[in-house]
């Protein structure tokens, strides 16, 4: 269930891309805004037009589909790497 005042990203192939060091810059802009972030994953089928709607956002991993426990292991990577890159560790090299 989504809460209500929280800020909803739908991930979707018809979303926005980013590279890692805009979606670190991204990251950051979420965790300003002091809301619970939501990261939904679609079906299938992809969501419903209430759905996307009611998302705050679309966010494109890939123009490629991926399996459920694919984009779990894509999306923990890329937003780990955002937050690496936004601490300047040294795990993301340019």
């Amino acid at each position: 269930m989504i809460k209500p005042h929280s800020y909803t990203i739908a991930l979707d192939s018809r979303g926005k891309h980013y590279s890692s060091e805009a979606l670190s810059k991204k990251l950051n802009e979420w965790q300003e805004m002091g809301k619970t972030i939501n990261i939904l994953i679609g079906g299938p089928e992809g969501y419903t037009e209430e759905t996307l709607k009611k998302s705050d956002m679309q966010w494109s991993l890939s123009y490629l589909t991926f399996a459920h426990p694919i984009v779990r292991i894509i999306l923990a990577e890329q937003l780990y790497r955002a937050h690496s890159i936004l601490k300047n560790h040294p795990y993301h090299r340019e």
